[in-house]
């Protein structure tokens, strides 16, 4: 339980969300399961305005033991790094991250829930531990928060950007300059499996750099300033590039070889809750990635390609062109 006494006035779930240190999601997650109270009173709206002085509890929800999952769990998951409070794992590509209506197979909740971890709560039973998600088909580092005072950390440094998370692509064209797109996205009013770049949208900034531009194959590395929901993907798509294998964003190929959207999150980098350690983790590319770049790339050029720091340096003229635009 957290308590506290309320120094200002306004919205509950925006009082909460800075206080927490999580997003207003989660919050209003919380107050549909009667989890927060206002002077010992459940509260049902988000909008409830508190007062100077109020007191407010939130009790975020005990983890379920013995939930058994109705799908057999009969795969495994690489683990990249664990402590007491993390846990970094290398996410294949077609596994959802967290069940839903929509899924009728075993997920990575229900894997972490099958090895006995503890997980954080904050995102209710069904996302539990789950800091971010990664969509189906896109594979590589994942954090999962193993207690609620972890998550509220990870979810701070999603909002101020200090966590960061770089992608890289395989595309079917090649960029023409290395650059930044800031356009907002929301829901596609022709399409609800699609989202889209629209006016009244949410902020959206994504980085993106050539890596490898050779006979055919384009590698190129997405950095993420936000978190929206294929975002990637939607930003490409307005520069009329598209990720192989993503055919509800517009790749079209008479061969049907490919599988999964070639996406994969590649490094991710995250200060530790508890030692404020600067960490970060390395996603291999998978198997998939080098049956295609292998074809056509000699194995030291891809590796001095591929190598982290070379990654990174990628979006310097990205980083050059964003302070200018600030300083001007």
């Amino acid at each position: 339980m957290h308590e506290f006494t309320s120094s200002s006035c306004g919205r509950l779930d925006q009082i909460l969300s800075l206080e927490l240190q999580i997003s207003r999601n989660q919050i209003s997650e919380l107050i549909k399961s009667s989890n927060i109270f206002i002077n010992d009173k459940v509260v049902s709206k988000p909008s409830f305005k508190l007062n100077l002085g109020d007191n407010i509890k939130v009790i975020f929800p005990e983890a379920k033991e013995d939930e058994v999952s109705k799908f057999n769990v009969d795969f495994d998951v690489k683990i990249l790094y664990e402590d007491d409070d993390i846990l970094v794992l290398d996410k294949p590509a077609n596994l959802v991250t967290h069940p839903a209506p929509s899924v009728k197979e075993a997920t990575l909740v229900e894997w972490l829930k099958s090895k006995n971890y503890t997980l954080s709560t904050i995102n209710g039973e069904i996302r539990a531990g789950i800091v971010h998600r990664l969509d189906r088909g896109t594979s590589g580092a994942l954090v999962v928060a193993k207690n609620n005072a972890t998550h509220a950390a990870l979810c701070a440094q999603l909002v101020d950007k200090s966590m960061g998370r770089v992608y890289l692509a395989l595309c079917d064209l090649p960029l023409k300059e290395n650059l930044i797109i800031d356009k907002p996205i929301g829901r596609n009013e022709q399409n609800r499996l699609k989202k889209a770049i629209i006016p009244n949208g949410r902020h959206a900034k994504s980085a993106f750099a050539n890596i490898i531009n050779y006979d055919g194959v384009n590698l190129i590395a997405a950095k993420l300033f936000t978190g929206r929901t294929h975002q990637i993907r939607v930003h490409l798509s307005s520069l009329n590039r598209h990720i192989l294998g993503d055919n509800l964003y517009g790749f079209k190929s008479k061969d049907d070889k490919i599988k999964r959207v070639m996406l994969h999150a590649y490094m991710l980098n995250l200060i530790h809750p508890k030692t404020k350690q600067a960490m970060q983790f390395i996603s291999p590319l998978p198997s998939d990635f080098y049956e295609i770049l292998n074809k056509k790339i000699d194995k030291e050029i891809l590796d001095e390609k591929i190598n982290p720091k070379f990654v990174s340096s990628s979006f310097d003229d990205c980083d050059k062109w964003l302070c200018a635009k600030l300083s001007s």
